[in-house]
């Protein structure tokens, strides 16, 4: 079934703007922040287990949670951007875009548009 699916949640891309200006050492000062909802997506929780006796696991002070999004086709999604996700298990955590979004093109078989495939995660600690 091609996205938007209608059983996704939504969810809202958190991007800051364009710098209104730079501090008085030089530096671009951040802009605000811009949202957009997007609706129909679908989110899977991602996990990686730490190789045992490694550096994740003897130094248990950060936990990562991390997420894959399946957006609808010709979503504009960016490396630098945020997302919250609608729905009761992660709608008050902001999660960050991790690397690259991924554009499934069109399928060879129906034609059809694939989804905008994105990981997210939210690193505390």
């Amino acid at each position: 079934m091609p996205a938007p699916y209608p059983f996704g949640v939504t969810v809202r891309v958190v991007r800051t703007g364009e710098s209104p200006g730079r501090d008085p050492r030089g530096q671009p000062l951040p802009g605000p922040d811009e949202s957009f909802d997007v609706p129909g997506c679908v989110v899977a929780p991602r996990a990686e287990t730490p190789p045992v006796g490694g550096p994740e696991q003897t130094g248990r002070d950060t936990v990562i949670v991390g997420i894959t999004v399946y957006a609808p086709p010709g979503t504009d999604v960016r490396t630098t951007d945020r997302i919250q996700v609608d729905g009761e298990r992660y709608e008050d955590v902001l999660f960050e875009v991790t690397g690259e979004p991924g554009d499934w093109g069109h399928s060879p078989f129906t034609g059809t548009r694939g989804p905008v495939q994105f990981a997210a995660d939210r690193v505390t600690g």
